[in-house]
């Protein structure tokens, strides 16, 4: 099944929110994605229709298991990356966040699980070079 950024970022913030909030509400979606009600809608109608959550007009709104599996993947990349980018290359927080939002939809498992392990390895085995990595790259910006 094909599975667009988008969508991706649709089940994303309803897992996030059902993990914060416990319930998942179209004017919520549509306040984290910045969109408005009626964009939602049409969004849960096709991922209803993908199987991916279970969606009735004024009814709640749950992913299914498949849905959960996609947004648990994507939130996974997301935190991976937000974490590489903060720590081992010292992006700023905030573009950090920008920039996790985007390579999250296009990165590979197979690349985010050597991201992964590069990440464990280089700050068990070499915290000092991470340390002046930073140094001398901060001092330059």
């Amino acid at each position: 099944m094909e599975i667009t950024k988008r969508e991706e970022e649709y089940l994303e913030a309803m897992y996030m929110l059902y993990k914060n909030k416990g319930i998942i509400r179209v004017k919520d979606i549509a306040k984290v994605l910045k969109v408005r009600p009626p964009s939602v809608v049409d969004a849960l109608k096709k991922l209803h229709e993908k199987g991916l959550v279970h969606y009735e007009k004024y009814d709640r709104i749950l992913l299914t298991e498949e849905g959960k599996k996609i947004a648990e993947g994507t939130y996974s990349k997301h935190m991976l990356l937000m974490q590489f980018f903060t720590e081992i290359l010292a992006i700023p927080p905030e573009i950090a966040e920008e920039d996790a939002c985007q390579f999250e939809h296009y990165v590979h498992e197979i690349t985010a699980q050597r991201i992964r392990e590069f990440a464990k390895y280089i700050q068990e085995q070499c915290p000092y070079v991470i340390k002046q990595f930073i140094k001398e790259n901060i001092e330059k910006s």
